[in-house]
């Protein structure tokens, strides 16, 4: 094989990392002038002569009090953890096992399984969001209830259900890589079927799994269509932020509407600083074969 160039190898690599260092650059910025405009008073927003590039003259941590209690953030706070809990863990406990059965074992029907759940992938659910409603609502008026719309437990299994297909792909993946060798010793020691999969393939999977929660928790955290349509009461952060900001947009209130920005940010960057590396093993050890 020919040897590159050291020239050319030093100039593509010069390439790269001033490509990455652009991209850093175009991320940063903007999150970072986010978190400054949250604090400024509105007259430095729209006074003569202000520069959007200054610092706050004083921190204003009132914003994100008017935030949380006027706009009521709080409770759309609280019901995004509570919808993003569910629905994480509805999706692995069906997630886990179907990954793991459709990876390892060979029965009747596991082609046409895998085709369904491949099939999934290419399924937007925001296509189909209002059959959904449609569905629910007719299902409250059969009954003769209101159970089925502006529910948590329900907004959480229809998120949980449309990230299946993707997940079991990512985790069927990383479970074809293990070797076999492991389960086999663990029959020998009298594990069951059940029990070899929680005791060692799971945690042996623990990078693919943290990289599918980190996944689908950017994706129900930051959803907007389908709660949208089926909540109201009970409706999360990213439709509180959409009101937050059409109310404060209107008001020109900016240092507030930037504060609810910031509220919605904050969890997901420090999910993403806990479990970068993790992340990063789950990418690339699924693509390895064992």
């Amino acid at each position: 094989m020919k040897k590159q160039n050291p020239a050319t190898k030093a100039l593509f690599k010069a390439i790269v990392y001033i490509a990455l260092i652009v991209m850093t650059i175009s991320i940063i910025i903007p999150v970072a002038w986010v978190f400054m405009a949250s604090f400024k008073r509105n007259a430095e927003f729209i006074g003569k002569g202000t520069n959007p590039w200054a610092l706050p003259e004083q921190l204003q941590w009132q914003n994100y009090v008017t935030a949380f209690v006027d706009a009521e953030m709080g409770k759309f706070f609280l019901n995004s953890v509570i919808v993003t809990a569910l629905s994480l863990v509805i999706l692995l406990v069906i997630a886990l096992p179907a990954a793991y059965a459709l990876s390892r074992f060979d029965f009747k029907g596991k082609k046409i399984l895998n085709i369904a759940f491949m099939a999934g992938l290419f399924v937007n659910i925001n296509y189909i969001v209002v059959p959904i409603f449609l569905m629910l609502s007719g299902a409250n008026r059969m009954l003769g209830v209101e159970f089925f719309l502006d529910n948590r437990l329900i907004l959480s299994i229809i998120y949980a259900s449309s990230s299946l297909s993707f997940s079991i792909y990512l985790l069927s993946g990383y479970f074809k890589t293990l070797p076999k060798g492991y389960e086999e010793a663990a029959y020998i020691d009298g594990c069951g079927y059940f029990k070899t999969m929680v005791k060692i393939m799971i945690p042996m999977a623990r990078p693919s799994i943290i990289t599918v929660i980190l996944f689908q928790f950017l994706s129900f955290w930051n959803e907007y269509i389908i709660a949208f349509t089926l909540m109201d009461e009970n409706s999360t952060l990213a439709v509180g932020l959409k009101n937050l900001m059409a109310v404060e947009r209107t008001a020109t209130n900016y240092g507030i509407m930037y504060a609810g920005l910031v509220i919605v940010m904050i969890p997901v960057l420090i999910l993403y600083v806990c479990v970068q590396k993790q992340l990063t093993k789950g990418m690339t050890l699924g693509g390895l074969k064992g």
